[in-house]
């Protein structure tokens, strides 16, 4: 592992570093609470206000240069892009600034052909980062980056080249990035030279465009219980808080969450760790409720017979156990804002959120039938059976019975046995049987 220091010139640049394509910044690594990381973690990446960390349009002009070409066709091979669309994609990455030293798959320009190395990045480096949240260019050569395909334990970095060894420099502090979930639509930063000002970069934007929130501000833990372990880590990040998992390792993305420590409703400042409990053998609801704010208590439905006369007779229930008592079952139309929401200035959650999930069917099936009298095929009844109650006593969504037209109820007619008593045992009034309705 050959590591690179933060302003030390790399010897087979793609760019020449001494024409201030990007700039790297004086940062102590932080000492981080996993090896593996999340590219849409709030906090793991640091933003500045001052111009000139990046500059992406010189790079663009420096790749798209004729004299440059075989240059370009490496650096698109390296990103898995045509060399025609290099500018596009260098439009959507976003600079931020390392917080953490961190492991990435460099690449050096030598004889021709981009060289692949493992490289350890100071904190403090300028990087561009795609929508996920993975390091993609070192800005001061151009050096196309991508995510570390190695592990993170027994790691050996060797300091050369004029990389001395950096004092904030420790083997168990190194971190590797994994992409997030989804394709983010901004980075939630720390502001290099006041921690306590977070950044909101909308991302494939050179700061311009960014926005300011205070980091000490209290965020609620939302409710996390029964979603998926990549779920729960995406809507932690909405709420400004980030994912920490026990043994260290994140387990598979489609693991059940059953809780969190601390607990939903515990207020923490921004860019804490939740410390999720997860059930390994079980899988989670994949969607994820609103992010912002606590989870707001489950409205239950209120079950009536006859109340939905039109849900299927052998409809089956879906089962419920796996969701928390607080989780939401209705559907909202907005976001809650509360001041647990990570972004003061703008609440609404990201694309990588999935919808709300519906709520489950009623677990009621077709109502009970009302006793009503038993109907002939051929005629109008002549006869009440003598267990049947009295027409009044039929509930109101029941259609009345008349002594000659037809049933126009749309729901099926039940079908009870007909009873063997003859059907001249009790003679019934010529006039037809009041309507309740």
């Amino acid at each position: 592992m050959k590591a690179v220091s933060a302003g030390v010139p790399s010897l087979d640049p793609f760019f020449d570093e001494r024409s201030g394509l990007g700039q790297d910044a004086e940062i102590r690594s932080e000492r981080p609470r996993s090896s593996l990381q999340q590219g849409n973690r709030p906090g793991l990446y640091g933003g500045s206000s001052k111009p000139g960390v990046c500059d992406v349009d010189r790079l663009k002009e420096f790749l798209a240069d004729p004299e440059n070409h075989r240059k370009a066709q490496e650096w698109a091979r390296v990103v898995g892009i045509s060399p025609d669309s290099i500018g596009q994609y260098l439009d959507r990455l976003t600079p931020v600034l390392l917080r953490h030293d961190t492991l990435v798959k460099n690449h050096d320009y030598r004889k021709g052909r981009a060289v692949a190395f493992q490289a350890l990045l100071e904190a403090g480096i300028a990087v561009l980062v795609d929508d996920q949240g993975i390091p993609a260019v070192k800005c001061s050569c151009g050096n196309p980056l991508s995510a570390f395909d190695g592990g993170t334990e027994k790691i050996s970095v060797r300091f050369e080249d004029g990389n001395k060894k950096w004092p904030s420099f420790h083997e168990d502090a190194m971190v590797s990035v994994k992409p997030a979930p989804s394709r983010l639509d901004r980075l939630a930063l720390v502001a290099v030279d006041d921690t306590h000002q977070g950044i909101v970069r909308p991302v494939g934007t050179d700061g311009s465009r960014d926005k300011t929130f205070d980091t000490r501000e209290e965020r609620r833990v939302p409710n996390l219980s029964g979603l998926t372990v990549a779920a729960a880590a995406q809507r932690l990040a909405d709420s400004g808080l980030a994912a920490a998992y026990p043994g260290g390792g994140p387990p598979p993305d489609s693991a059940k969450v059953t809780g969190s420590r601390p607990a939903a409703g515990s207020e923490l400042t921004w860019g804490q760790y939740v410390t999720l409990s997860v059930d390994a053998h079980a899988t989670g609801e994949p969607s994820t409720p609103p992010t912002s704010g606590p989870t707001p208590p489950t409205k239950t439905p209120n079950e009536k017979p006859n109340q939905k006369p039109n849900e299927k007779p052998n409809e089956k229930p879906t089962p419920t156990g796996s969701r928390s008592p607080t989780e939401p079952t209705n559907t909202p139309t907005s976001p809650t804002k509360t001041p647990s929401s990570p972004l003061p200035t703008d609440t609404e959650p990201t694309r990588s959120s999935p919808p709300p999930s519906t709520p489950p069917p009623s677990t009621d099936s077709e109502p009970p039938a009302s006793p009503d009298p038993p109907r002939t095929s051929s005629a109008p009844p002549t006869s009440r059976p003598p267990t049947s109650d009295p027409a009044t006593s039929a509930p109101v969504t029941s259609p009345p019975v008349t002594s000659s037209a037809p049933v126009t109820s749309s729901a099926p007619v039940p079908r009870g046995p007909v009873s063997s008593d003859p059907v001249s045992s009790d003679p019934v009034s010529s006039d037809p049987a009041p309507s309740t309705t």
